[in-house]
C-alpha cells in the first residue's frame, strides 16, 4: 500500500559527494517524518538524519556539518546531501518514513529497500 523508492547510491572517493533520494507513494494521508538510516557490515542500523513534519531535523553526531536532509512535502520526497564523505560512511542507506494512511488510524513505519554507498579510493 505504501512504497519507498530510493536512488542515488554508488561509489565515491573520500572527500566526494553523493545525493540520495527517496520518494514515498501509495496510500498516504500524512507523513510524520522521513529520514535516513544506515547499516555497515557487522554493525547495527543507525539513524543518520531525520526530518519531521514541523520542519525540524536531527542528525547523528558523526554526520553533522557534512550531511543535509531536506524534504519536499508536496512530492512526499526526502533527500540526503552527503558532502565530505569518508570511508566510515560506507554502508547500506535505508530510507524510513512514518506515515498515516488515513486520518483516523495510527502512523506506520515504512522502509525502503536500501542503497549502497561506498567511499573508497
Amino acid at each position: 500500500q505504501v512504497q519507498l523508492v530510493e536512488s542515488g547510491g554508488g561509489l565515491v572517493q573520500p572527500g566526494g559527494s553523493l545525493r540520495l533520494s527517496c520518494a514515498a507513494s501509495g496510500r498516504i494521508f500524512s507523513i510524520n517524518a522521513m529520514g535516513w538510516y544506515r547499516q555497515a557490515p557487522g554493525e547495527r542500523r543507525e539513524l543518520v538524519a531525520i526530518a519531521f513534519s514541523d520542519s525540524s531535523t536531527n542528525y547523528a553526531d558523526s554526520v553533522k556539518g557534512r550531511f543535509t536532509i531536506s524534504r519536499v512535502n508536496d512530492k512526499n520526497t526526502v533527500y540526503l546531501q552527503m558532502n565530505g564523505l569518508i570511508p566510515e560512511d560506507t554502508a547500506v542507506y535505508y530510507c524510513n518514513a512514518i506515515i498515516k494512511r488515513d486520518s483516523w488510524g495510527p502512523p506506520y513505519n515504512y522502509w525502503g529497500q536500501g542503497t549502497q554507498v561506498t567511499v573508497s579510493s
